[in-house]
């Protein structure tokens, strides 16, 4: 019996379809279908329902999940002990921001590779909020604040954003001083969330309205130099231009 068989039946019950096991696995499909029918005629017993929608374990697959998972198990870790201490193995899939992740991230990410040279590291770059479990990813990146979930998260720094237009719009309708006179202007937005500004020690949260969305900073930053309106982004984005107005309220994020 082959244990990358079991490996891939594991991963195929884990996440419900075989479409998002060869995800996470990094192989075709079809590869996958390959080494299920290999295990189930090895066994002489299917071990999964295959319909349309995804695949389902059958009596005889949810029990014979629990022990091939433990045979899994005690093979990864029989192989950690005979591995150089802290030395990393397997693939490691990440979706990391298309904003942040090509300058920030990306390095860093480079040098986790280069110090573990059996890991394998696959990073997706994308500003779309993907769903980790269905599309087979490990960890992600987030910038922003998180809606309340089930999966587990841990802060990793905070970045500063700040209030910007172009001085051409500031010329035309005017600085805003307040939050009412802020709430009059058109928002660029990234999508329907809130705006957290700060006021000293003060947080609070503003709902703006406009007319441009985009899901990438870099586009909303182009977008206020046009002059379409006020932008909140990111202080790396707009560091180095100096053909904006900046105003003074800021907010972290995690």
């Amino acid at each position: 019996m082959n244990t990358q068989d079991l490996r891939t039946f594991v991963e195929v019950a884990d996440s419900g379809g075989l479409t998002a096991a060869a995800r996470r696995l990094g192989i075709a499909k079809a590869v996958v279908s390959r080494q299920l029918i290999r295990l189930e005629a090895d066994l002489g017993i299917q071990l999964l329902a295959r319909t349309t929608r995804g695949a389902s374990l059958t009596e005889a697959g949810a029990t014979f999940r629990e022990y091939a998972a433990k045979v899994i198990a005690d093979l990864d870790a029989a192989r950690e002990t005979i591995l150089p201490a802290g030395d990393l193995r397997g693939r490691l899939r990440i979706a990391a921001p298309l904003t942040f992740g090509p300058t920030h991230f990306a390095p860093v990410l480079s040098e986790l590779a280069r110090k573990h040279q059996a890991l394998q590291v696959q990073t997706c770059y994308g500003d779309r909020f993907v769903n980790l479990i269905e599309e087979g990813f490990d960890c992600a990146i987030r910038v922003g604040r998180l809606p309340p979930s089930t999966l587990l998260s841990t802060r990793v720094g905070p970045i500063y954003a700040t209030l910007v237009a172009s001085p051409d719009y500031v010329e035309r309708h005017g600085a805003p001083q307040t939050v009412e006179e802020l709430l009059e202007h058109q928002a660029i937005l990234q999508g329907t969330e809130p705006w957290f500004l700060t006021d000293g020690d003060e947080i609070f949260s503003v709902n703006p309205q406009g007319r441009f969305k985009a899901d990438n900073g870099v586009a909303i930053v182009a977008a206020a130099l046009e002059g379409l309106g006020i932008a909140m982004s990111p202080n790396g984005l707009i560091a180095e231009l100096s053909v904006v107005r900046t105003f003074g309220t800021t907010r972290g994020v995690d």
